[in-house]
């Protein structure tokens, strides 16, 4: 049996801003019913990537396609279309504040369908169910921890049954009890609904543990790709100071300046 064609394409693709080049004719994939991790130093152009699946930004040259269809090439209602194919998580969850948890799940449906209050109703409870906060769902915001939040634009993020779902830092700033289930969580109902998946993490250990796939981007190119037990034994430098968080290494901590006598003005001058 043929294996399905790839959700996502990005071939020989190029982007920057003005001068400074942020992905570098980059070739990967994103496989249907997998999880895909994209990983890096902060700055590598991993946000770049989801922002150019979605239409946000366009790619200067190269070719990115969603299920075959070319995104930099759709107009204003073809990204529309393909848009309500995909689900998104924004780092911290970014919840509307003055909207109640049911409220905050159910703004997708009352903004992209027609249905009935009844069924919004139906349809926002099974997905607080499925990430175990059908209890909160009077709650607001400003009522509930970090980690919750996060589940909750995670329920968000499924209410329309997307294809594609696509998580930007999910496991920044929470506990170990809170990132550990909210990998689970990811890895569960990825298998479970049948989605796609398309992480940007730091977090190695969780990731790793979850992920089908690891992409790690540096200096604007791919330095390593494949199983997490392939990438976490790479002998690339780059990659190895990635897994082993090595202070040293090609990533430098300071950035390039001026020799300090010549900055503080020790010298040169009698």
């Amino acid at each position: 049996m043929n294996n399905p064609a790839p959700l996502v394409e990005l071939h020989d693709l190029t982007f920057g801003y003005g001068e400074r080049v942020i992905l570098d004719g980059i070739t990967l994939s994103v496989p249907r019913g997998k999880v895909t991790a994209l990983m890096g130093a902060s700055g590598g152009g991993k946000t770049t990537v989801l922002r150019l699946i979605g239409g946000q930004y366009t790619a200067q040259s190269g070719s990115l396609t969603f299920d075959g269809q070319e995104v930099g090439q759709l107009d204003a209602d073809g990204l529309y279309s393909i848009r309500r194919r995909m689900g998104m998580l924004y780092q911290f969850g970014a919840l509307f504040t003055d909207l109640s948890v049911f409220d905050n799940v159910a703004f997708p449906l009352r903004e992209h369908t027609n249905l009935n209050e009844r069924l919004v109703r139906d349809i926002v409870l099974m997905k607080l169910e499925a990430v175990g906060l059908r209890g909160a769902r009077d709650l607001m915001p400003s009522q509930i921890s970090g980690g919750m939040a996060r589940r909750v634009a995670l329920a968000r993020a499924i209410a329309l049954d997307p294809e594609l779902v696509m998580y930007d830092e999910p496991f920044a700033g929470l506990d170990p009890i809170s990132l550990g289930t909210a990998a689970r969580l990811i890895r569960q109902l990825n298998d479970s609904l049948e989605l796609t998946t398309l992480l940007v993490s730091h977090d190695l250990d969780e990731t790793f543990h979850i992920a089908d796939q690891v992409i790690v981007l540096a200096n604007g190119r791919i330095a390593a790709q494949g199983t997490p037990d392939e990438v976490r034994h790479s002998t690339d430098p780059l990659v190895r100071q990635f897994v082993t968080a090595a202070p040293e290494g090609p990533v430098q901590f300071h950035h390039p300046a001026p020799e300090r006598r010549a900055d503080f003005g020790l010298g040169g001058r009698s």
